[in-house]
Formats: structure tokens, C-alpha cells, sequence
């Protein structure tokens, strides 16, 4: 849910970072960042956001019509499109967003550590008792 939207925006940041910062024009690079998403539904989004671009309007005001993207990260394009270090701030909104997936992953390893070592516990319980249990029945057979 919350964990994939913000990889998406933290993809798409960063994609759309690079290909600009690398001197290729906003709407080529929005249609190589679409297929970076790999998300349909924000590849499409992308794509509409790359026919506003074409005719005329700002990044931001295509970005704020889709509906797919935080207000943060609209601000910080604005931003950077009226200073003209659009690349500098999408790589901004990008580590933002890295930083908060990174964050989300470790909390729920963290939370996962505790299960996986009971679900271990118990599997080598299980064995354990598997190998001993028939040597203990043979010793009181006889």
C-alpha cells in the first residue's frame, strides 16, 4: 500500500532526476521515467503528465491535475522549476522518499524477526521430537 506508493514516487524521482540532469529534454525523459514506474497505473498517469508537458503547461500543474503524486513532492517541483534546478530538487523528493521506504522496510524486518525466529523454535522443535521420541519408545519397550 503506503510502502509501494512510495517507492513509485521515489523511482519516479529519481528517474526523472537523472535523465533531465543528464541533458535530455522533460518530455523525453518523462516518457522513459513512465516505464520506470513499473506501475500501469502510474505509467498512464506519466504519460498524461508527458502530453500537458508537450503542449504547453508546467510539470508541476500536470503532476497536481493527475491526482498520483504528494503535494511535497509537486512543491518541490514547482520550486524547482522556478529556480531552474528542476533535477537537484526531483533528486531531493527522491532521497525523501528512499529514506522513508528504507525506514518502512527496517521497521517491518524488524517487526518479522521475532516471528521468523518462534517459526524456527518450532520447526526444530518438531524435529528434534521427530528423532528422540522413537529411541524413547524403544527404551521403554524394553
Amino acid at each position: 500500500g503506503d510502502l509501494v506508493y512510495k517507492a513509485i514516487i521515489a523511482r519516479y524521482s529519481r528517474t526523472l532526476a537523472t535523465t533531465f540532469a543528464a541533458g535530455v529534454p522533460l518530455i523525453d525523459a518523462l516518457e522513459s521515467t513512465a516505464g520506470a514506474t513499473n506501475n500501469v497505473i502510474y505509467e498512464k498517469a506519466v504519460m498524461k503528465i508527458r502530453e500537458d508537458v508537450a503542449t504547453g503547461q508546467q510539470l508541476q500543474f500536470a503532476m497536481r491535475v493527475s491526482n498520483r503524486f504528494p503535494s511535497m513532492a509537486i512543491q518541490m517541483v514547482a520550486i524547482g522549476e522556478e529556480s531552474g534546478a528542476l533535477d537537484s530538487m526531483l533528486d531531493k523528493v527522491a532521497t525523501y522518499y528512499e529514506n522513508e521506504v528504507d525506514n518502512a522496510v527496517d521497521g517491518l524486518t524488524s517487526m518479522m524477526e521475532p516471528l521468523i525466529m518462534a517459526i524456527l523454535g518450532v520447526l526444530v522443535g518438531g524435529l528434534v521430537i521427530a528423532m528422540y521420541l522413537p529411541i524413547f519408545q524403544m527404551g521403554s519397550v524394553v
